[in-house]
């Protein structure tokens, strides 16, 4: 299928110039066939009754134009894009973890920007690009241009954006001069360096006004754009922000040194962790709330580099610990078999994969639906990833000798029904699992292995029997994490044919006589890169007693394998290929982050 192509621009309004009207609005959509006549007098008799100062396009937006072509609501976007169109002008929709915020707020005044409601999104050597909502009103070009000393071209926005980020950028950009401002010596190499700059008069506090807004807007910011995680990474001349959304790390904005090292110090005190230590790295945590007033928890990870101190944020969803397995990304094939294993009464259950693959999602979803008030439900995690009212939740201490083995032998003494190790890493916290199951526990456990089957023989490696294996492993889960398309832009792919299917899960077979398999695009709700969301892909082997039967002979991999297929395991490159088939991703992506099936 080819890609579809941009609208050609409609005519402008001839002779048109200043603001926009609402009713001149209406006019041009009942012109160019948007709305229909009847619909534009009803548009225009709602519009009276309700007068405003409100801008046009959002006062239409609040009225519901309904289109000509199917009779549902345009909504502010839409409109925006009509009357870019109509004024001969791009569209864009302002991201903003693609505007540097320090050259837009360079490029113009605050007070400037909001008197002509306006606001830079890009800056170049030549080039300022500016988003309006009045494409007509061009009378403040020639003075931008003049003091910028750069070409400016217009984009049309919509007027809520340009409204809430102008604030945005400039009250961000003014707190990071503030900050600036206030350490002196902006070029520190390290917080040491800046506590004796502030003994000698001049200050630079984690609790300074300006750290205090950088960092509110980091988190909202952060909160607002679905990132699982916020890097602070300090450079040679300059500290790096970036954060991770669907599994990639995107640059949202640099600053000083100096101001990095405040920001680091911020965080660092309300996660009530050393502040000064800086030579060894630190855990922490951190509650806070989202603009929609959602607790939000963030675990805290600090790592000394060669130019500073380097801090992690990871973000946990509050709504990934009540979603149900299928939102989780689990077919009902797997989804049904995994409730009934849960369920058992004693016995382990395995999740393995690599790190970043869910699999604490999936534990802590699990747990969440077995811990009910007749159950004790305790954990021993390094460290621990999220709090869970409903659990008993242990931290390890290996500098008081305190490990995943001590942890759950004094576990045992506490009446527990169900007990989650974080992580097998050794023989002696193996035994301690299999002496829990023996003794009428349900173990939940993680190990880091490629598939499901691997997690058996990697036991055995260890030093546990295959007898106690087969006595008390239930099953094991392996995972991995898919982008999901973008709905909103995906198109059918027409270069994926059966043959292609059929080569990627060869030597199985796939039913592929429903293949639907479509290609991302790119649009503004996925920052142009075709993906939206993540969503797990899951191989689940149970133990049968054929299965347990090879385990005893000590036999190899493959024929564990192919007795786990016929036992219902579907392999993880099929259960991602089965997922490309439905529309939900794309084959590259189910194959890039799937083992071979060889």
């Amino acid at each position: 299928m080819k890609r579809a192509t941009r609208p050609a621009p409609l005519a402008p309004a001839a002779g048109y110039a200043g603001l926009v009207q609402w009713r001149h609005l209406v006019e041009w959509m009942r012109e160019d066939g948007v709305i229909t006549a009847d619909e534009a007098e009803r548009t225009i008799a709602r519009c009276a009754q309700a007068e405003s100062a409100q801008p046009a396009l959002v006062r239409l937006a609040a009225v519901g134009v309904a289109r000509a072509s199917d009779g549902a609501a345009m909504g502010a976007e839409e409109l925006t894009k009509f009357l870019a169109r109509r004024a001969g002008l791009g569209y864009l929709r302002i991201d903003p973890l693609k505007v540097d915020v320090g050259k837009v707020a360079d490029s113009m005044s605050t007070s400037y920007a909001e008197r002509h409601k306006v606001l830079p999104v890009q800056v170049s050597a030549s080039e300022v690009v500016v988003a309006t909502s009045e494409p007509f009103d061009d009378d403040w070009v020639a003075e931008v241009e003049r003091q910028s000393r750069r070409r400016v071209r217009r984009v049309v926005a919509n007027p809520a954006d340009i409204k809430r980020y102008t604030a945005e950028f400039f009250a961000l950009a003014r707190s990071v001069r503030a900050a600036q401002k206030s350490g002196g010596a902006s070029g520190a190499a390290s917080f040491e360096q800046l506590v004796e700059l502030g003994r000698a008069g001049r200050q630079l506090d984690a609790n300074d006004q300006g750290v205090i807004q950088v960092v509110d807007w980091l988190w909202q910011y952060a909160f607002g754009q679905r990132a699982s995680d916020i890097h602070l990474e300090p450079r040679r001349d300059q500290g790096v922000i970036r954060f991770r959304i669907d599994g990639v790390l995107h640059p949202v904005y640099q600053v000083p040194p100096g101001v990095m090292n405040a920001i680091t110090a911020r965080v660092k005190l309300l996660g009530r962790m050393d502040v000064v230590e800086k030579r060894r790295p630190q855990d922490g945590r951190i509650k806070t709330r989202s603009p929609s007033g959602e607790e939000i928890e963030m675990r805290l990870s600090t790592l000394p580099t060669a130019f500073g101190e380097k801090l992690v944020m990871r973000i946990f969803d509050p709504d990934t610990a009540i979603k149900d397995l299928a939102a989780l990304g689990f077919t009902p094939h797997d989804a049904g078999r995994w409730e009934v294993m849960a369920r058992r009464p004693h016995g382990i259950i395995l999740v393995t994969g690599p790190t970043g693959s869910g699999k604490t999602t999936t534990l802590y979803s699990t747990l969440r639906r077995v811990a009910t008030e007749e159950v004790n439900v305790s954990t021993i995690e390094d460290p621990i990833e999220r709090i869970e009212p409903m659990l008993n939740q242990t931290q390890v201490q290996p500098q008081l000798d305190f490990s995943f083995a001590e942890g759950v032998r004094a576990l045992m003494r506490q009446d527990p029904d169900i007990i989650m190790i974080g992580e097998i890493r050794d023989l002696e916290t193996a035994e301690m699992a299999v002496q829990a199951a023996l003794t009428g526990h349900l173990v939940f456990s993680t190990l880091h292995t490629n598939d499901a089957p691997s997690a058996l023989t990697r036991l055995m490696e260890l030093g546990v029997p295959a007898y106690l294996l087969n006595a008390t492993i239930l099953g094991v889960l392996a995972q991995r994490l898919v982008r999901t398309l973008c709905p909103a832009c995906r198109q059918p792919d027409d270069r994926g044919t059966t043959e292609v299917l059929a080569e990627a899960v060869r030597p199985w077979k796939i039913n592929a006589g429903n293949y639907r398999p479509y290609k991302p695009m790119g649009c503004v709700d996925c920052r142009m890169t075709g993906f939206r969301g993540r969503m797990g892909i899951y191989e689940l082997l149970t133990v049968s007693e054929a299965f347990r039967a090879l385990v005893q002979q000590g036999v190899a991999m493959a024929p564990l394998r192919k007795q786990a297929v016929a036992d219902g395991m579907r392999p993880l490159r099929l259960a991602g290929a089965m997922r490309a088939a439905e529309g939900l991703t794309t084959l590259e992506e189910a194959v890039s982050a799937t083992p071979s099936l060889e």
